[in-house]
């Protein structure tokens, strides 16, 4: 997991060409004026996704890895938190990988980080996380982006 402020980018620019793209993605786009919704960067292999919605408690939170994708999250507007455990100390899982939805599920963990506007956070395949946490349960609007990085 990398875990950073946008404005501190360039020390991440070697990890993987396609997390590159995405750093510069964020950088440049000012996403209040962006609609919701699927955003090609580079063909298939990186994609934006761009989403408003409320924050929901730590008992709603759904934890998940994934294979196929590196998942680059920045928050644009709000704050939220989200769930981390490396794959290596995994919580039970809850439903076994699934291809075509690219994810794992486990019970839920306890360690949370929060996630201001300006931060973004890198997961890899052997991060579980949970995103769209709120902060002491309460619901708080965010715009968030998280852009798909094929592996």
């Amino acid at each position: 997991m990398i875990y950073d402020e946008l404005k501190n980018l360039e020390t991440y620019r070697h990890v993987k060409p396609g997390i590159s793209v995405a750093l510069d993605y964020l950088m440049k786009t000012d996403f209040s004026s962006v609609p919701n919704g699927k955003y090609e960067l580079d063909g298939p292999s990186v994609y934006a996704l761009v989403q408003r919605y409320k924050t929901k408690p730590l008992a709603e939170s759904v934890w998940e890895s994934h294979r196929k994708h590196i998942d680059v999250q920045f928050v644009f507007q709000g704050e939220e938190r989200f769930g981390y455990v490396p794959l290596s100390k995994a919580p039970p899982v809850t439903q076994p990988y699934d291809e075509k939805s690219d994810a794992a599920l486990y019970a839920a963990g306890t360690t949370t980080v929060p996630l201001k506007a300006g931060q973004f956070a890198v997961f890899f395949p052997q991060d579980i996380h949970a995103p769209c946490l709120a902060e002491n349960d309460q619901p708080s609007d965010v715009v968030k982006v998280v852009v798909k990085v094929v592996v």
